[in-house]
């Protein structure tokens, strides 16, 4: 008997059932893991897992650091790989329902707001599409917000050195998270809530996230700050500068067109309601961060693990609402909006479904980097031609004699190829890729001194002619000829007419050329 009211009392809990609704998110992640294949982004941190440092031109360490430790315990499945970023979304969603509780939501507020964060377009995105730091990310953003609710509103200033462990470990994934600390730092400064400042256990957790920090910032120093450099020359030469309007246009998009009445809702409670009084910090953190972004020309998703809270406030808000039918009206909402816009959110479509119900909504997809979309936007194009790609590769190098193998060279243009050859290319035999593009820069650096007496290249995107001037003549090659070109349907437009060459006859050596060939961005 008592078991039983036990087990009655865990059904109706509404903390049981914002678990459910996290499991069901796992769940949906994880049947469509293996839909579409490898994504750039992917390859490279499987690449970066195999070169273990406290940094990378690109990126903090922690996500290759996890990343490693998933390989090692599953393997390099798509499942295996993607189910810890999953994982991290579902944590999410119960974040975002312990969050409500805090802010004096009750059941119904708990449940919208897990339900809200499970089916956002980011979530089940970022957070399940493919193995990414942005994944972590979001947990990061989610958690800090959680502890710094829990400090305010529980007064459990001792939780400031949960704050510092969680700060720490969020720079050490991306360096977004920068952007919340210091919008919740403000925050503090302009409320009442500044008297944490006061208190020693605040700078504790401070010291902790600088001393966990610290070592990425060592490495950093040791390598000239190549971050610096990668991230300067992204804004300017790579990263679409979008107008403030589409800035906030794409806002919606990727929110979730009912999640963002939600979060609009949630920025009016903790910036204007009487009950918020102790947690306005929220409403200034979030137009400091907003400022910021649009200040810096960010991507549209830069923003994005910012509405966490913003979504449990607007739910404490929308629970409140006592005009009847408003709540189901909306939930109902939720669902279905949400539902028309999966297929944009994770590959629940195959690729030619797809396209189809692209095309019947009428919607193009918009690049956010100087490279040119067709069909697909890029996060599914970035999915499609790499083991085809490596297939190609793998012939030309089967065509060379033993002697050339032993001395064979694959030199190609983007971490994205290089990372493909690296991953796929051992089922082949192919040597490791040598490339010129971020972090694979500073590791070809070890390679310098390694005989090369032909060499696979994949040509600069231009015509056949210029390639064969550009690699053939004096400094460079003595015989050059054309191998094989490039091509998928659902690639991405600039992978695809990608010409390798065969190129024996070197008259340089790799020593020679290496410093110029660095490319950050």
């Amino acid at each position: 008997m008592r078991f039983n009211n036990r087990l009655q009392q865990l059904f109706r809990s509404e903390v049981w059932w914002v678990w459910c609704i996290a499991g069901l998110k796992l769940i949906l992640n994880v049947a469509f893991h293996g839909r579409y294949g490898y994504f750039r982004d992917e390859l490279y941190y499987i690449a970066c897992s195999d070169h273990l440092a406290w940094g990378y031109v690109d990126q903090p360490p922690l996500c290759a650091l996890i990343l490693a430790a998933t390989r090692w315990l599953f393997g390099d499945s798509l499942y295996a790989i993607r189910f810890v970023p999953a994982l991290a979304g579902a944590g999410v969603v119960v974040l975002a329902g312990s969050m409500t509780r805090l802010l004096g939501g009750k059941k119904f507020a708990q449940l919208l707001a897990a339900a809200a964060a499970a089916l956002s377009p980011v979530i089940l995105g970022n957070a399940a599409r493919y193995y990414s730091m942005n994944a972590f990310d979001l947990f990061f953003w989610a958690l800090l917000a959680w502890i710094v609710t829990k400090i305010i509103v529980q007064e459990r200033p001792d939780w400031w050195i949960w704050f510092g462990v969680a700060a720490g470990l969020g720079l050490l994934n991306k360096y977004s998270v920068g952007f919340l600390v210091a919008g919740l730092g403000a925050g503090l400064l302009l409320t009442a809530q500044r008297r944490h400042l006061l208190d020693r256990r605040f700078w504790l957790g401070a010291l902790i996230a600088s001393l966990l920090f610290l070592p990425h910032i060592l490495w950093q120093v040791n390598n000239d700050f190549p971050s610096l450099e990668f991230m300067r020359r992204a804004a300017g030469e790579k990263n679409v500068a979008l107008a403030p309007l589409e800035f906030l246009i794409g806002q919606f998009m990727q929110s979730g067109f009912a999640q963002s009445l939600l979060w609009l809702l949630g920025l009016a409670f903790f910036g204007f309601h009487p009950s918020a009084r102790k947690v306005r910090l929220f409403a200034w953190a979030f137009v400091l961060i907003l400022a910021v972004m649009l200040l810096t020309h960010a991507k549209v998703y830069y923003l994005t693990p910012v509405y966490m809270p913003y979504i449990a406030a607007g739910a404490v808000l929308m629970e409140r609402v006592r005009w009847q039918g408003v709540r189901p009206i909306f939930t109902i909402a939720l669902v279905l909006l949400s539902a028309l816009v999966m297929p944009f959110a994770l590959p629940v479509l195959p690729v030619d479904k797809f396209v189809a119900y692209q095309n019947a909504l009428g919607i193009t997809p918009k690049a956010e980097e100087h490279s040119p979309l067709e069909e697909l936007p890029q996060y599914y194009a970035d999915m499609f031609g790499w083991e085809e790609m490596v297939g190609q590769v793998a012939a030309i190098y089967r065509q060379l004699t033993p002697e050339e193998q032993t001395g064979c060279v694959i030199y190609v243009r983007n971490y994205g190829q290089a990372a493909a050859i690296d991953f796929f290319g051992r089922r082949y035999g192919l040597p490791p890729a040598l490339c010129p593009h971020n972090n694979y820069w500073l590791w070809g650096r070890s390679r310098l001194n390694q005989p090369m007496t032909v060499a696979i290249i994949m040509g600069a995107h231009r015509t056949t002619e210029e390639n064969l001037a550009d690699l053939q003549g004096p400094g460079r090659f003595t015989q050059v000829e054309l191998a094989a070109t490039t091509h998928h349907s659902y690639a991405m437009p600039h992978e695809n007419g990608r010409q390798f060459f065969i190129c024996r006859g070197p008259q340089f050596s790799l020593a020679q050329i290496w410093p110029g060939e660095k490319e950050f961005i």
